[in-house]
């Protein structure tokens, strides 16, 4: 995992169960509309995810998942799809390696 954005992943089974860090910076109105909570709820849907979304002060909300990269992609499609509370414009992605410490997976 190098950080970048890159997801051609896709094509090679052997990382769909390899433990990543999803960062996800959410933009459009995404605060004040029940968003952290619709995170938290799919990605204990999805099961396996640690980590937390969190408003941030230039309106976005981050989001970091850590677990399965299958899990992780799966919350990522969500975030994308369209039937978010409020209105998604975009959303930023970065992989990383797992660095631990999260229990549960929280709104911050």
């Amino acid at each position: 995992m190098n950080g970048s954005a890159h997801t051609g992943h896709q094509d090679d089974p052997d990382t769909s169960g390899r433990p990543v860090r999803l960062t996800a910076w959410v933009r459009g109105r995404v605060q004040g509309v029940g968003f952290r909570w619709w995170t938290r709820a799919r990605a204990l849907e999805i099961g396996g995810l640690t980590g937390y979304a969190s408003n941030l002060h230039d309106g976005r909300v981050q989001v970091v998942a850590e677990g399965p990269r299958d899990a992780c992609d799966r919350l990522l499609a969500s975030l994308r799809e369209g039937a978010t509370p409020g209105r998604v414009d975009g959303v930023t992605e970065m992989w990383g390696a797992p660095g631990g410490g999260y229990v549960g997976f929280t709104e911050r």
